[in-house]
């Protein structure tokens, strides 16, 4: 159960108070994501409870397990399966779910909004940053309107479900130019997460299709718009050019060095004069920082991170240590010890190991030890690019591709997802799809189950008298005894 709120130092003023004093230090982690999750279950595996008191504050009841989120897109895995729920995953560990909306180190203490309900405050003793980040978005026209973000769970089983609603869409219009629209998908970014998004919805859709005596494959148009020279910058160029031959191969239109213009009303304009209709637009390109740290007093570098030294610990400009503050993950800018002048990249290898190594480095410091400095070489980067085909660099060297690196992609993912619960899960899903057919239907009603009860309960609108059928076109009312249209009836017999 939660820390009651009189014990949390909480309070539903607008002012900041502080919280009563405490004989057990309280460590306050924002963000349940992979950085939140692993330092509370590393810190709570070190440490008591009568050694520290932990709250993790999330506006989500679960961790997402981001390098999964293409493979639920697919429906090669369950999406419930790809989400650790924080209060099985941290026994032992208070969750406050709600919005972090202000963070007052000075004072030690955080604003928090829930979903229903005023704003409070919560005080703390030491404060874990793993807020992580949010898309990058730039102001193109219509891209608010029109574009599905692919970054958390709800996203993947949106861009899953609004593909195959297209396809069964398509299946039953024949107005060409329409059809044509509906069956365009363009994915914007070309990174590991716009690249495996597109080649698992790619893979999913074509296998949908097999089910449509109206489509025909070649009907199906998926375009790839990428800014930069080349794709998958994390890995080889050796591997990045395979890719794209293999992306080629399966049809799929590749635009690098191209901008989205714009997409108002779905009508698509690349910056290489290229313009066509799509229904759907997925934006994959690149992530920031979570923007509330720009409403805090923690010192930021130029791209809103906070600025952390080896240790994980908050630093100011000067590279003084702010007492009582670590940060990791995407939200943190920490130097890479193997990369000399670079910062850790912001992917799930990282955040696992910084996550784990902040857990212990906090179980140091409250027992008065000296913390360590977090260093991790990259062991590589694996991507899946559909059923059965993949891509991987282990330790800058090995090159794999195919089949072997799918296996790779899988085995590495599943290794690193938390709790034997979905470990098990994932494979027993895996199991199963290797004997029965992967589902391709699409939930579309699932975003908004109320469209057709609130259809239903709108009072029907009454029937219009036509020109001419005045009175005659209504039942005999009989008239009330002693009424003037009674007595008028009576004189008229």
């Amino acid at each position: 159960m939660p820390t009651p709120v009189s014990d949390v130092g909480t309070t539903t003023s607008t002012a900041a108070r502080p919280g009563k004093p405490r004989k057990v230090p309280r460590v306050v982690i924002l963000g349940g994501g992979t950085v939140g999750l692993y330092t509370a279950r590393r810190l709570r595996k070190r440490l008591g409870k009568r050694e520290a008191a932990i709250v993790v504050v999330d506006p989500r009841p679960y961790m997402t397990y981001a390098p999964f989120l293409p493979e639920a897109a697919a429906g090669s895995i369950d999406p419930r399966n790809i989400v650790a729920p924080h209060r099985r995953a941290l026994k032992g560990v208070d969750v406050l779910q709600g919005k972090v909306s202000e963070i007052n180190h000075a004072g030690r203490t955080v604003q928090i909004t829930p979903e229903e309900g005023d704003p409070y405050w919560i005080t703390y003793d030491h404060l874990v940053v793993g807020l992580g980040s949010v898309a990058r978005t730039l102001p193109i026209p219509g891209l608010a309107e029109q574009g599905i973000g692919f970054k958390n769970v709800e996203e993947a089983i949106a861009v899953r479900n609004h593909v195959l609603n297209r396809i069964d869409l398509a299946a039953s219009t024949w107005d060409p130019e329409l059809r044509k629209r509906m069956l365009t998908f363009v994915f914007v970014g070309g990174g590991f997460a716009g690249i495996e998004a597109l080649g698992e919805v790619e893979d999913m859709a074509r296998a949908a299709v097999k089910y449509y005596k109206a489509i025909e494959q070649e009907e199906l148009r998926f375009v790839l718009v990428e800014g930069s020279p080349r794709i998958l910058p994390e890995v080889s160029e050796e591997l990045g050019g395979y890719t794209l031959e293999q992306l080629r191969k399966r049809q799929i239109e590749i635009h690098l060095s191209t901008f989205l213009d714009s997409c108002v009303d779905g009508h698509v304009v690349l910056s290489n004069k290229l313009e066509f209709d799509a229904e759907t637009i997925v934006w994959t390109a690149g992530v920031k920082a979570n923007p509330v740290l720009q409403d805090s007093d923690l010192p930021l570098d130029k791209m809103g991170r906070v600025t952390c030294n080896a240790a994980l610990q908050v630093i100011d400009a000067d590279g003084a240590v702010v007492p009582d503050a670590y940060a990791a993950g995407d939200c943190a800018a920490v130097p890479d010890l193997f990369n000399p002048g670079q910062m850790c990249p912001p992917n799930a290898q990282h955040a696992l190991r910084e996550g784990n190594h902040l857990g212990d480095n906090l179980a140091r410091v409250l027992r008065s030890a000296e913390v360590t400095d977090y260093k991790h070489k990259n062991i590589g980067a694996v991507a899946s690019l559909g059923m059965y085909k993949g891509v991987a660099q282990m330790f800058g060297r090995i090159k794999v591709r195919g089949f072997l690196a799918w296996v790779l992609h899988r085995s590495y993912h599943v290794a690193a997802m938390p709790t034997w619960n979905r470990k098990i899960r994932i494979a027993a899903g895996w199991t199963g799809a290797l004997l029965l057919r992967r589902e391709v239907v699409a939930l579309g009603s699932l975003h908004d189950p109320r469209a057709e009860f609130r259809a239903a309960s709108v009072p029907a609108k009454p029937r219009a008298v036509e020109p001419g059928e005045g009175d005659a076109a209504l039942p005999p009312q009989k008239a009330e005894p002693g009424s003037p249209a009674a007595k008028k009836s009576a004189k008229t017999a």
